[in-house]
């Protein structure tokens, strides 16, 4: 039977206060993306307010291109996807196999503190389903809840963007969380290799990557855990 996949992206292109524009990682959507294709997944795009996902530029300059970014460039039907996400209200948890959320910075604004995602995540981590997060997204799990109303996270090993690497491009002070210190302060087992290298946890069934590089390794985790 077909899994069907469910991956989750942000809306929010203005970085703070610095007017600079922000949004999605281009590698972290794309490679996942298609080890999810290659996979032969059923895959459905969503983002907070629906319809196009932005980019953020940066992510289209050379030192950030990838084979998988050359790919998605060239394939209308991918970049035609990413142009009409479905809202994340109009999601359901049974309705997906597992969930894979891409970074950037623009999720640590709209989807840090998305009821809507936050319900996502603890129907589908109730239903043993898989989540898996890479880079900043891991901040969509700040908030969530067990069922007894407690860190769903407390007590998991989990990675995400660190502190350092947040230093190494000079938005400390932009931006409004730290994944590091929110995983940490919900309870995370937080660890981490060095800045930029691939680096994924496991705990359970979440899944969760440092950064970019991160992006395909932390897919194909969710692959095999999806495959067992």
């Amino acid at each position: 039977m077909t899994k069907r996949l469910l991956m989750v992206m942000t809306s929010h292109d203005i970085m703070g206060d610095t007017g600079k524009k922000t949004g999605l990682w281009l590698e972290e959507f794309a490679s996942p993306y298609y080890a999810f294709v290659d996979a032969n997944y059923t895959i459905t795009l969503a983002s907070t307010m629906g319809g196009q996902v932005p980019i953020d530029p940066m992510s289209l300059g050379e030192d950030a291109l990838t084979d998988d970014t050359e790919r998605f460039t060239n394939d209308d039907q991918a970049k035609s996807a990413l142009a009409s996400t479905i809202p994340l209200e109009d999601v359901r948890a049974d309705e997906f196999d597992a969930v894979f959320y891409p970074g950037g910075h623009g999720p640590l604004w709209d989807l840090s503190d998305n009821a809507h995602s936050k319900q996502l995540i603890e129907d589908m981590l109730n239903a043993d389903k898989p989540v898996a997060a890479v880079c900043h997204a891991p901040i969509v799990l700040k908030n969530v809840q067990n069922t007894s109303g407690g860190s769903m996270i407390k007590g998991l090993k989990v990675t995400g963007f660190t502190n350092s690497e947040e230093d190494a491009v000079e938005l400390t002070n932009v931006v409004p969380y730290l994944v590091e210190d929110e995983l940490k302060k919900a309870g995370g087992e937080f660890s981490k290799k060095g800045d930029f290298e691939s680096y994924v946890v496991e705990d359970g069934r979440l899944i969760t990557g440092q950064n970019p590089p991160s992006s395909r390794p932390a897919a194909e985790a969710l692959i095999k855990q999806l495959g067992k």
